[in-house]
């Protein structure tokens, strides 16, 4: 047995060897295990980071494309609002040319019949003129004639006075009288020859309708 304990720590025994076997494949089997588990997160990792860069690449795209598509819409939307806008917008400008075609006809209209009531008013004014005018040449020539006849209805009256008075002083033998009844009836005989504006003027006596003279 001493022999045995001396030879002890010497030698292991096979069963320790087996033992550190063990332990030294436990040790390398957790160390590849270890190292297969990092491997594997390290391409899961990857992987993930791809699968990320390639959905966020994706989404870009899809995005992209989903823009697009909605421009596209838009614009094909909005062309046609633009069109419809622009047949309404020519429809009013049509409408609102021949409210200002009718207007401005209507002014040219107004204008001409202006003109003519113008042209008539004063055509009409110029009648009016023209016919007072003449009634005025005629209420003159009135008015000249009635004065000729009173200035020679003066002088008859004055001849009529003065030839009585003449004839009375020289002969005496006619005395003339008016009672105031019936017409006075002047001297009869040839024409006195009067001066009037230092003119010799033949007047007659003849009848009035109003005593022109009287014998005193």
């Amino acid at each position: 047995s001493a022999a045995m304990a001396g030879l002890g720590p010497a030698a292991p025994t096979a069963a320790e060897a087996e033992l550190l076997l063990l332990q030294k494949q436990a040790l390398a089997e957790e160390e590849a295990a270890k190292a297969k588990r990092e491997l594997l997160t390290r391409f899961l990792q990857e992987k993930l980071s791809r699968e990320e860069q390639s959905s966020r690449w994706g989404l870009h795209k899809v995005r992209t494309l989903w823009r697009s598509a909605q421009r596209k819409t838009k614009d094909r939307e909005l062309r046609q609002d633009i069109e419809i806008l622009s047949q309404t917008f020519t429809r009013v400008m049509d409408c609102k040319d021949g409210a200002i075609e009718a207007l401005v006809t209507e002014l040219k209209e107004a204008e001409e019949q202006q003109n003519r009531a113008l042209h008539s008013h004063l055509h009409l004014t110029d009648q009016l003129l023209h016919l007072q005018r003449c009634r005025l040449g005629y209420l003159e020539q009135g008015f000249s004639a009635q004065v000729g006849a009173l200035k020679a209805e003066f002088e008859a009256e004055r001849c009529g006075i003065s030839g009585g008075e003449g004839e009375r002083g020289s002969s005496g033998t006619r005395g003339l009288s008016w009672d105031g009844v019936g017409p006075p009836l002047a001297p009869q005989g040839p024409p006195r020859r009067l001066c009037q504006g230092g003119k010799p003027l033949a007047l007659p006596c003849v009848p009035t309708e109003r005593p022109c003279w009287s014998s005193k």
